[in-house]
């Protein structure tokens, strides 16, 4: 067991053993560093200003990942390579080339958000994994505000920048595998404490003594309950060193999701289900969110917006549930009781999902509707699975977001769609107009009720328009699918 939590910092080695456990890695770089480089902007994830590089050790290499240092708890960086952008370039050194970009193309203005852009752009240049196109680039800006330059000046600095030749960079990979991922970490006292088992059955052997201890995944929602709403969370459980925890198990029948995982880490799994769940992936939060943020997180947390529970609904995945002497599984739609309460019960952590793989005759949709397109909690999230035999609807899944105090199904409208024709627009208008038994949404600055429900009717249609043979080309602005994807399925 360590009481030290140690990480690095750019070219320091830091070693703590008294910290707050809500102290946020933002405050740490700022005010007791003085890396002022590093801005605080909306202080709750959304705008980038605080973007940093993290970097962790995978397969003996570090890989570094955008993230927002507003909403992490300093903690969450034991083992990690904190990179800020002060350490790109030293005075009187040349610039790093994503700096020099930004500077030559006029990407800057007042400046504020442009540490943030540029380490964006930096663990995009690190990463050379994506195409290197303007699409590209757009998805990893996509949580980085910039109100006076404009982004196309940004967007021409990172494609000159980020697609050329690699800069030689030394990362600190012997120092960071020096910190043993098999030890947990431990610092404060039974009052108050900062904990991050390396072990399941420490997490849970732990949380069986502090039952009011606060799980911590990603820290994407959990990190707006310390600089929002200034709650005392004096106990943290930091899920996130848990081996295995953020394992996937992928076979014939489906895949398995350590409650760990995080969206970025599940994307590409997700995605060969079907690309609209790919698309869903993308717009939840930025790409700092996603690389930190996990599905478990999103599940646990119960909200009736959450974007991932509708989609999970439909496809009849199952929640695994374990305290330290017991271990259930339950159908993830029981796992939601009412607005907040979940059935969860004290000391029990989610550890896994089980997410089967659609069967011959499964048609899958899933539709978010938002203010705006990127980065946007839901008005609406909107999943269907529709089972065809031959023209008929053999069985109808629904499930929506953001129309109850739940993520709910649509029964009702269910049981309308089975055996009518996926050809005869006609015979689905019952089932259409029945989601306003099924449901009775509420009018909130997101949306009104009336509009609720008519996007929620539409979407249906929608959806069944695409699934019977129309074109998404002619139900869709952006997204569209490949015109022969249905065939193939």
């Amino acid at each position: 067991m360590l009481h030290e939590l140690c990480f690095r910092l750019n070219d320091e080695a830091i070693t703590l053993s008294n910290f707050g456990s809500t102290d946020t890695l933002l405050d740490f770089i700022r005010e007791q560093k003085n890396l002022a480089g590093t801005k605080e902007g909306c202080n709750e994830g959304d705008c980038g200003a605080c973007t940093i590089a993290m970097g962790e050790l995978e397969n003996g290499e570090l890989v570094y990942r955008p993230v927002n240092a507003c909403i992490q708890l300093l903690g969450m960086a034991h083992g990690k390579h904190v990179i800020t952008v002060d350490h790109l370039s030293k005075e009187g050194e040349a610039l790093h080339p994503v700096q020099d970009a930004m500077a030559s193309h006029h990407g800057s203005q007042c400046g504020f958000c442009t540490p943030g852009i540029v380490m964006s752009l930096y663990c995009l240049h690190e990463d050379r994994k994506d195409p290197p196109t303007r699409e590209t680039v757009n998805t990893w800006l996509a949580g980085n505000l910039c109100r006076c330059t404009g982004y196309r000046p940004i967007v021409d600095a990172a494609m000159e920048s980020c697609f050329g030749p690699t800069v030689p960079s030394s990362h600190p990979t012997d120092e960071m595998s020096a910190i043993d991922p098999s030890q947990s970490l431990f610092v404060g006292n039974d009052d108050a404490f900062f904990a991050a088992p390396a072990t399941l059955k420490e997490a849970l052997d732990l949380y069986a003594k502090h039952p009011d201890a606060t799980p911590v995944a990603g820290a994407t929602d959990v990190g707006l309950w310390v600089t929002k709403r200034l709650d005392e969370l004096p106990k943290i459980l930091f899920l996130g060193r848990i081996q295995g925890f953020s394992d996937i198990a992928v076979d014939t029948d489906g895949l398995t999701m350590g409650a760990g995982v995080t969206y970025e880490a599940a994307l590409s799994h997700l995605a060969e289900i079907d690309p609209d769940i790919a698309e869903l992936i993308l717009r939840i939060g930025s790409r700092q969110v996603r690389a930190s943020g996990t599905i478990g997180g999103n599940v646990a947390n119960g909200s009736p917006i959450g974007d991932t529970p509708p989609l999970l609904i439909v496809l009849e995945a199952e929640v695994e549930l374990q305290s330290a002497d017991k271990k259930r599984s339950m159908p993830i739609e029981e796992f939601f009781i009412e607005y907040g309460k979940q059935d969860r019960k004290a000391s029990e952590l989610l550890t896994s999902i089980q997410v089967p793989a659609l069967k011959p005759g499964e048609h899958l949709r899933c539709s978010k509707i938002t203010k705006r397109f990127d980065q946007d909690i839901s008005a609406v999230m909107a999943a269907f699975k529709i089972t065809l035999k031959g023209d008929r609807i053999a069985a109808a899944r629904i499930a929506y977001g953001g129309m109850a105090g739940t993520p709910k199904r649509a029964n009702s409208a269910e049981q309308l769609l089975q055996g009518i024709s996926i050809s005869d627009e006609a015979a689905w208008s019952p089932a259409i107009a029945a989601l306003s038994d099924d449901f009775a949404p509420m009018s909130d600055m997101r949306a009104s009720a009336s509009y609720r429900m008519t996007a929620a009717q539409n979407l249906l249609r929608k959806a069944l328009l695409e699934i019977g043979g129309t074109s998404s080309d002619a139900t869709r602005v952006t997204m569209t699918r490949p015109d022969d994807l249905e065939a193939a399925e």
